[in-house]
């Protein structure tokens, strides 16, 4: 089993910075690939970014490539999501997930098998 919680979230203006984290309780968090979504208000949930379980291959949605990274730490089980240039269309809740290691980083939500509770992301204009 993983357990995720997701944290950072919270009000910005337009123009600003977030970083999220999801800290991973498992045995051994290399073992997995790890992915952020969103949800905004009255939209589905939509891939944002996705990272391998080493960190060396990462994949981003096209409407955050170029000011979102997503990148991992290992050694602290813990996943970030660096948000910059942050718009109003950026509010939403932000989700990790997590699936096995694969050959392919998915940008799926239903090949995800666990998931945080998610944190609220408010972009202001």
């Amino acid at each position: 089993q993983v357990q995720l919680v997701e944290s950072g979230g919270g009000l910005v203006q337009a123009g600003g910075s977030l970083r999220l984290s999801c800290a991973a309780s498992v045995r051994t968090f290399s073992n997995y690939d790890m992915g952020w979504f969103r949800r905004a208000p009255g939209k589905e949930r939509e891939f944002v970014a996705a990272i391998s379980w080493s960190g060396g291959s990462t994949v981003y949605a096209d409407s955050v490539k170029g000011r979102f990274t997503i990148s991992r730490d290992n050694a602290k089980n813990t996943l970030y999501l660096q948000m910059n240039s942050l718009k109003p269309e950026d509010t939403a809740v932000y989700y990790c997930a997590a699936r096995g290691s694969s050959w392919y980083l998915s940008q799926k939500e239903y090949e995800y098998n666990y998931w945080g509770q998610g944190t609220q992301v408010t972009v202001s204009s």
